[in-house]
């Protein structure tokens, strides 16, 4: 990471092929990836000056240096040293720990093997060692090692197929294809290695969707694009092999350039205690100058009779100088206010709760063997304090796995069981599926559960057949069998892969295609027909249709779309099919199904042959060829029969809808960040329950210019507020306070739901703008919030812009490696270790295998972490200013001379052994209520948004109750000894018995409080509790018996005294006293306020009480559906061009020609089929702005 730096002159890149003596000039990285923070140099000193960053190391370090002094130190160097060593040794091991599994995840990735080809032969060799300029050999289903320039493949006109999820989230395969220069080369070694092209190219840069280069080769200049460019993290599919000379690699590469860098994170109470540190060191000075004032007047008006007493021979000390160093010295004395050991502590905690996480069965995933892994131990009660959760979609809030749900034909659902009642039946498990067992050519994964649909079909329903002959002809899947003679399909989007195979299930099986012809089995009889057309799918048309003469000489158009789009285009006789059908896909879009509608229309002879002369003169036309082909696509897609409807589900992570709707009573909003399209997105946000049907509105933002976005933000905001509320309708590029006080506002005044769906265009221009403060307010103001066609540094930005705007706990959560980037922007990174690979997983914070266990992480151990960690702060600040401030009171009756009250030992046992335990305890294993009620009352979450429990308010109240108990245990011991006498007439006021009265008072004291504060006993809290009083009378009595004394009689002074106090009776009635004066007032307060103004988990405590001995059944919360729905269910993950790759036949491997008819040519030009396709690809992606994205 510190090693390889890039050039930062870089303008643009030049790279030869097969020549590393040329490249290596311009000191290009290679291909070696570094995640990790530091190396066996780096480590010491990065390291401590991280840790001492934090301000407490630093104060203690100096600290230590005055302890050093002789002359101020009435405290022993070891008592800080000791624990200050310990905490840093602790946090390095941790550190290191952590640095040493992301090496050796570094190490895992960087010595995957690759072919490459060096000295004119194809050799293994390591992806690290891969170099700019080298020529690789990618065979299928293998990951790209590096940014590549596609020379070769075995597919024709060297096309090959890639999957990009871990780039944009996407599963469709996307079409890359070579130079007709370099496809030539195909995979002769030979040539290969003599291949000398030169390419000039852009710099490294984070722009997925834009590449611009040119080769130089054989004398000719070629241009390079986007489509020739297979990025690192891409898989390729369908494809045997392909070459490609590297551009970019290691750290330069596209997919590492938009990973983000590593940060360094910190808890909002980290930085909280850094301040309250900050805070108590003023205190302490202000004390500090008190005493030291005091020390001066002393030394002035009664220090000189006490050196004449004490026989001192010094000349008179300067007063002024005495209260200097008097201020030193009670600095060293009163620094126990903030003992080191609280870090250490809270490091232990931290650590347990760590455990706890990696040991919860409950989210332990068997399908896998996964379960969950706290991969820090620093941030845990962050977890407790989340505001916002970013959710990629794919792979994290879906399975990735479109099934063929239910289907609508000639007005009948199939896919529906009636009960006796005839009520729709959700279909479960349970239910039999339908037996396709005889179908020998069906697909084995494939599950229906209606057993009319087969029914139908055996009955010749001529509907149902039209249906899913329909369903097997109007696709652009390819076919093709395996060794065993199994068919297998490469498709080109899931949804399309889903609805060929249940036509296939069916009886309908797309057997093979050429670009003429599309062969299908029907029922088990082989038909071929002819392809006359294909009219592709777009993102405009939203359909797609074929049209085909079947054997009888009969012509059909199929066409299958979005049901807005088809439905205005029906014939009229379909009129009382299409309400019927309406209201069908209302029930599929209620389920959060994704449809699509079916329909056909019957072509006359003449009429195709007169519109198929008109497309081609309009395919050859100069100017305006898109636009006349639309409109002649518009005038033969009319007129259509209705035939029904499919519905696919995108089937849903397990729990994905209970822990959202969990989630959000806990007041925490979900944004979804995806790379998918639109629709898409829109339909998994309805089938998470996260949009419906109730809200007010549901915002779209796709303004293409900033100009646009602005308007469109500004009419959601007056749909918000209305027209009169003019601070809204202003400009509101303001400051960060202003703005933050009008989305503050707004979220009161805001009445009813609304949802806010952008694009990755306008979002590149909201986020680039001074529109990026109206984005964050509307959105904000939004109960769900959408982001679609993002690029993975735009999720990033995203995170960004909440988290510094906001003043909020963020947490992202993905399974990909296009959401890393938002992993480590966020303050939480969750990891899913789903299908995308591990990258995710290596840079999160916490790593599980499902989403549905978020809500038990944040719920129930986010939640006890934030409780117990702020329970465990508050304790230990009342402990330490009780036992601190002791001191304060005593030098008003020591002359200011910083003299400790106490005894040496106890004060370097009090933290250490006397009291440690059982704060240990309490921080580790207490618990408000169980887990299962965290999870049943999400709303008791809400504290720790609002940072209810720890906070500036909480420590001065924590500060105020330590004072009054060092008062108590002051003052009550010293008037009940003023004067007093002992049960044997002797005096009993001398230092040593005040001493050993006020630390048993003390220890009592502090026991007692943390007894009154434990809300969850275990036999842990009692043998720590009740164990650490033992402890204490037990070193007590041994430091002050005559054997230690005899051994070591300069450090224990204090011979027999606790055998002559603690058996006086009026010791031990002023330690009840001290004890009862403390304690009483906390009781009393807690008890009025429990009783007057109980919290929610108070009165679920009581509750729990209640129902200790006859629990009732816990209901489960009911999973909302809905029976019908007013909007489209349409999406279709589909990319624009395959229909002309598929009627050009490049993508086809060459078989024997079928017969040649006229009405068998290839509508598009075949010279142009590629610029058409890489065209309407890159119009699909360059909806992210270009020149305009905005780096963070």
């Amino acid at each position: 990471m510190f090693l390889c730096k890039k050039k930062p002159c870089e303008v643009e890149r030049i790279v030869k092929a097969n020549d590393r003596e040329y490249n290596e000039k311009f000191q290009y990285a290679d291909n070696r990836i570094h995640t990790s923070k530091y190396s066996i140099i780096t480590f010491l000193p990065i390291n401590l000056f991280e840790q001492f960053q934090r301000v407490a190391n630093a104060y203690f370090l100096f600290l230590l240096i005055l302890q050093l002094i002789p002359e101020i130190s009435s405290l022993t160097w070891f008592t800080t040293i000791v624990p200050l060593v310990l905490v840093i040794t602790m946090t390095a091991v941790k550190d290191a720990t952590d640095d040493y599994f992301r090496h050796k995840s570094d190490n895992q990735v960087n010595n995957r093997q690759s072919e490459v080809l060096i000295d004119g032969k194809l050799q293994n060799e390591k992806w690290m060692n891969v170099k700019v300029g080298d020529i690789i050999k990618l065979e299928n289903n293998q990951f790209v090692a590096a940014d590549l320039l596609l020379l070769s493949s075995s597919e024709p006109h060297g096309l090959c197929y890639i999957e990009t999820a871990e780039l944009d989230g996407e599963t469709n395969l996307k079409v890359r294809h070579a130079l007709s220069v370099t496809s030539e080369l195909g995979a002769d070694i030979s040539r290969l290695a003599r291949f000398d092209g030169t390419v000039v190219c852009e710099a490294p840069n984070n722009k997925l969707d834009k590449f611009v280069g040119v080769l130089s080769w054989k004398d000719s200049k070629h241009s390079l694009n986007n489509q020739k460019i297979i990025l690192r993290g891409c898989i390729l599919r369908n494809t045997s092999w392909c070459f490609g000379m590297v551009i970019f690699a290691g750290p330069d590469t596209k997919l590492i350039q938009n990973s983000g860098k590593t940060k360094f994170k910190r808890t909002s109470i980290d930085r909280l205690m850094n301040t309250l540190v900050l805070w108590i060191f003023g205190f302490l000075a202000c004390l500090g100058i008190i005493l030291a004032i005091g020390n001066s007047i002393w030394e002035n008006q009664v220090g000189g009779q006490f050196r004449t007493f004490l026989f001192w021979n010094e000349e008179e000390k300067d007063s002024i100088f005495s209260g200097f160093l008097t201020f030193w010295s009670y600095i060293i004395i009163l620094n126990t206010v903030v003992p080191i050991s609280l870090y250490v502590s809270m490091e232990v905690i931290r650590l347990g709760h760590s455990y706890f996480i990696n040991w919860d069965r409950k989210m332990y995933y068997s399908g896998k063997a996964a379960p969950a892994e706290a991969r820090t131990t620093t941030l845990n009660e962050e977890l407790g304090q989340i505001e916002y959760v970013f959710s990629d979609k794919t792979g994290t809030l879906t399975q990735n796995i479109m099934t063929f749900k239910k289907c609508s034909i000639n007005g009948r659902i199939y896919g529906e069981v009636c009960d006796d009642t005839v009520q729709k039946k959700e279909i479960t498990k349970e239910k039999e599926p339908v037996d396709f067992s005889g179908k020998p050519q069906a697909a084995r994964s494939f599950q229906f559960f209606d057993q009319s649909l087969m029914e139908s079909i055996k009955l010749g329903d001529p509907n149902v057949h039209e249906f899913f002959r329909l369903l097997a002809l109007c696709h652009t899947v390819m076919s093709e069998e395996d060794s065993t003679g199994k068919l297998i399909y490469q498709v080109q989007s899931p949804d399309e892969g889903a609805l060929v195979t249940a036509a296939r299930n069916c009886g309908f099986i797309f057997k093979s295609r050429t670009p003429e012809t599309i062969t299908i089995e029907e029922l088990g009889t082989l038909v071929t027909y002819q392809l006359l057309a294909f009219l592709d799918f777009n993102n405009i048309r939203k359909r797609m249709s074929v049209i085909v003469r079947n054997p009888a000489g009969q012509i059909k158009l199929y066409s299958k779309g979005a049901d807005t789009i088809l439905f205005e285009r029906l014939h009229p006789s379909s009129e009382d099919l299409l309400c019927l059908t309406s209201d069908h896909l209302g029930e599929f879009a209620g389920e959060g199904l994704r449809t699509l509608a079916i329909a056909y229309r019957d072509l006359d002879d003449k009429y195709f042959k007169e519109w198929h002369k008109m497309l081609e003169t309009a395919s050859a036309a100069m100017h305006g060829r898109d636009d006349q082909i639309s409109g002649l696509y518009e005038e033969i897609e009319r007129d259509l029969t209705l035939l029904g409807a499919t519905a696919i589900e995108d089937k849903l992570q397990e729990g994905v809808i209970e822990t959202i709707a969990s989630l959000s009573l806990a007041s925490i909003k979900i944004w979804v960040l995806t790379g998918d399209k639109q629709e898409t997105a829109v339909n998994i946000g309805y089938a998470c329950n996260m949009l419906t049907e109730d809200m007010n509105d549901v915002f779209v933002i796709a303004g293409n210019t900033v100009g646009e976005v602005r308007e469109e933000l500004r009419k959601a905001k007056g749909s918000l507020f209305g027209q009169n509320n003019s601070v809204l309708n202003g400009h509101v590029a303001c400051e960060k306070p202003q703005q933050l006080e009008l989305v503050s506002v707004g979220e009161d005044t805001v009445t009813g739901d609304y949802a806010l769906v952008i694009n990755g265009h306008s979002l590149a221009h909201a986020l680039e703008s001074d529109i990026k403060n109206d984005l964050l307010e509307l959105a904000c103001l939004c109960k769900t919030v959408i982001c679609c066609r993002v690029t993975p540094l735009q999720k990033a930005q995203v995170v960004e812009l909440v988290r510094k705007h906001k003043n909020a706990v963020t947490l992202a959560i993905g399974d990909g490696a296009n959401d890393v980037s938002m992993i480590k922007t966020a303050h939480i990174g969750v990891g899913i270790s789903g299908q995308e690979g591990l990258q995710a997983v290596l840079a999160s914070d916490y790593s599980f295998a499902q989403f549905k266990y978020l809500q038990r992480l944040l719920l129930v151990h986010g939640r006890w972490s934030y409780f117990r960690m702020c329970k465990f702060l508050c304790y230990f600040f009342y402990k330490n200013f009780a036992f601190t401030l002791v001191h304060f009171w005593f030098a008003f009756f020591c002359g200011f001379s910083a003299q400790t009250v106490y005894d040496q030992w106890f004060i370097t046992l009090f933290n250490i052994v006397y009291t440690s335990l059982p704060v240990l305890a309490m921080g580790i294993f207490d618990q408000d209520v169980s887990d299962q009620n965290s999870m049943d009352c999400p709303q008791l979450y809400e504290p720790g948004q609002l940072n209810l429990l720890f906070n500036k308010r909480k420590f001065f109240i924590c500060m105020a109750h330590g004072i009054y108990t060092s008062l108590a245990l002051f003052f009550i011991p010293y008037g009940a000894f003023y004067n007093a006498a002992g049960e044997d007439g002797q005096h009993v006021a001398d230092y040593q018995s005040f001493a050993v009265t006020m630390a048993t008072s003390l220890v009592i004291v502090v026991s007692v409080q943390i007894a009154l504060d434990t809300s969850y006993w275990t036999i842990i809290n009692h043998v720590f509790i009740w164990g650490s009083i033992a402890t204490y009378f037990s070193i007590l009595f041994t430091m002050h018996s005559n054997g230690i004394f005899g051994m070591f009689p300069n450090q224990f002074p204090f011979i027999g005294n606790v055998r002559h106090s603690l058996t006086q009776k009026c010791i031990w009635l002023v330690i009840l006293l001290t004890t009862v004066a403390s304690v009483m007032p906390v009781v009393a307060f807690r008890f009025l306020k429990m009783d007057l103004h109980p919290t929610p988990t108070d009165q679920i405590r009581r509750w729990q009480k209640a129902q200790k001995k006859a629990r009732p059944v816990r209901r489960r919360r009911p999973q909302a559906r809905r029976s019908s729905s007013r909007r489209s269910g349409y999406a279709f993950a589909h990319q624009e061009g395959y229909g002309e790759l598929i009627t050009s036949g490049k993508n086809m491997r060459a078989k024997n020609p079928p017969p040649a008819s006229g009405l068998e040519k290839p509508l598009c030009n075949s010279t142009s089929w590629l610029e058409n396709l890489c065209k309407k690809t890159t119009d699909t992606l360059s909806s992210f702005s270009q020149e305009k994205t905005v780096k963070l």
